[in-house]
C-alpha cells in the first residue's frame, strides 16, 4: 500500500488597507518594497504557486482580494493550481473563532465559503480554522455550512487515530465533520528548521514510519519569506516525492475520498496549535511572545479584546459588519503599538464613524476602555493615545 503525503500550506495577510481609502499606507519595515503584501508576494507567493498544484492550500480571501487587484498574474497562478482539487476555504477574516459568538462565526464561515465558490467555481469540502483555534461550536457551524473536513494540531484531541489515519468529530448539536491531524514534529521542523533547508532530510522523514497518512501543515510564507530559498527547498521534496512508486502526493479531499474515519476522536477545546494554554493568547497575558528575549508584558491584551467585544454588541444594533476589526494578528504579537494592532483598530474606527449619530458615544466607550491597555513603550502610552495620535482620522 502506498504512503499518501499530504503537505499544506496556509497563505494569510490581514487587510493592509486604509479603511477610509483602501489603499495600503507605505510600511516602513517593509523595504525596498512598498509594504509587507507587496514584499511577500515577491518573496513567497510568486515563487511558490508553481508547487501549489502538488499541495493542499488555503489564501485568506482579504489577501486573494489583494492579489487579484496588485498581483494578477500570481492570483491566476492560484486559481489554476486550485483546479487540483487542494484548495481549501478559510473563514472570511483571520478571527478566533472560539471567541467570536455563534452569529459572527456563521458569517465568517458562510463568508468564506461564498468567496472560495467565486474564486475557484466550487464548493469547498475542507476549512482551514485561523490558528487551528477551535471549539466544539466552531465544528458545529462548519458541518452546518457544509464543510466536511478540518485540520488540527495533534495536540487539539485527546487520542490521534492511528496511521496518521482522519477522525471523525460528532458536534454537541449531533453533526459530523472529519479531522485530519498534522505531523506535529515534522511540521515544526519544517517551519522552524531545519527540515525547510534539507530537501534529502525532509523527504526521509516524510517516507520512514508506519503511517499510512503523512500531513504537513505550516504557515505558506514558510517558503521563501520566513526561510530565504525555502520555496525552492519544497520544489525539490514535491518533485522527488513524486518520482516514489512508494508514495501518493495527494490532498485531504482526495486522501477523504478513499479512507472516510473508521473511529471518533475528542476534542481537547478551546484550542489553537499556537498557544499551548488554549486560545489565551488572543484575550490575556499568558506568557507567549513573538520575541520573549525581549521581556515585554502582555498586560494591553485583555483590555484590547474587552475593548473591542463591547464595540462589536454596541455595532450590531447598527449593522452587521464589524468583524475586520477582529483579525488574530492584532493579538499575536508582543505589544499594543506594533502594526498588526494598529491595523485592528483602524478597522474599529472606521466601523464607529459608519455608525452614524451613535460615533461620538461608541467612541467615547472604546477610547475609556483602551485606556486600560497600557504599551510597553512609555512614550505610547496607552492604546487610547495610540487611538488619537495614530489611527483616527
Amino acid at each position: 500500500m502506498k504512503r499518501s503525503v499530504v503537505i499544506h500550506g496556509h497563505f494569510y495577510q490581514p487587510p493592509r488597507d486604509d479603511p477610509w481609502t483602501e489603499t495600503i499606507p507605505v510600511e516602513a519595515n517593509a523595504a525596498p518594497f512598498h509594504d509587507w503584501n507587496e514584499r511577500i508576494e515577491r518573496e513567497s507567493y510568486a515563487p511558490v504557486a508553481p508547487s501549489l498544484a502538488s499541495m493542499s492550500f488555503d489564501f485568506g480571501p482579504t489577501l486573494l482580494e489583494w492579489m487579484e487587484r496588485h498581483a494578477p498574474g500570481t492570483y491566476a497562478a492560484v486559481v489554476a493550481a486550485a483546479r487540483s482539487g487542494g484548495a481549501v476555504a478559510m473563514p472570511y477574516h483571520h478571527l478566533i473563532l472560539p471567541l467570536a459568538p455563534r452569529r459572527d462565526k456563521v458569517t465568517e464561515v458562510r463568508w468564506g465559503i461564498a468567496d472560495f465558490r467565486r474564486r475557484f467555481g466550487r464548493e469547498p469540502e475542507g476549512m482551514w480554522l485561523p490558528e487551528t483555534a477551535v471549539d466544539d461550536e466552531t465544528l458545529d457551524v462548519l458541518a452546518a455550512e457544509g464543510i466536511r473536513f478540518t485540520i488540527l494540531a495533534p495536540h487539539q484531541v485527546e487520542r490521534a487515530p492511528a496511521g496518521g489515519l482522519p477522525g471523525w468529530y460528532r458536534t454537541g448539536g449531533g453533526r459530523q465533520i472529519a479531522i485530519f491531524l498534522y505531523d506535529g514534529a515534522i511540521s515544526h521542523d519544517v517551519a522552524f528548521g531545519p527540515l525547510v533547508r534539507d530537501a534529502d532530510a525532509w523527504v526521509e522523514r516524510l517516507t520512514t514510519g508506519p503511517n499510512q497518512l503523512v500531513a504537513v501543515a505550516t504557515d505558506g510564507e514558510t517558503y521563501g519569506h520566513h526561510h530565504k530559498g525555502g520555496d525552492v527547498i519544497l520544489a525539490r521534496v514535491l518533485e522527488t516525492l513524486g518520482r516514489r512508486g512508494d508514495v501518493r502526493v495527494e490532498n485531504f479531499a482526495s486522501f477523504l475520498a478513499r479512507h472516510p474515519p473508521a473511529e471518533e476522536v475528542r476534542l481537547v477545546a478551546p484550542s489553537s496549535w499556537s498557544c499551548p494554554h488554549g486560545v489565551e493568547r488572543w484575550r490575556a497575558e499568558c506568557g507567549c511572545r513573538a520575541a520573549p528575549e525581549r521581556g515585554l508584558h502582555q498586560r494591553w491584551r485583555a483590555p484590547l479584546r474587552a475593548a473591542l467585544d463591547w464595540l462589536s454588541a454596541e455595532l450590531h444594533t447598527v449593522f452587521e459588519h464589524a468583524l475586520r476589526m477582529f483579525t488574530s494578528c492584532g493579538w499575536f504579537f508582543d505589544d499594543i503599538a506594533g502594526i498588526e494592532s494598529v491595523i485592528v483598530l483602524r478597522s474599529a474606527a472606521r466601523a464607529i464613524e459608519l455608525a452614524g449619530a451613535e460615533a461620538p458615544r461608541l467612541e467615547a466607550g472604546l477610547l475609556e476602555r483602551l485606556a486600560l491597555a497600557p504599551s510597553n513603550d512609555p512614550s505610547v502610552g496607552s492604546g487610547r493615545e495610540l487611538y488619537l495620535k495614530q489611527v483616527k482620522k
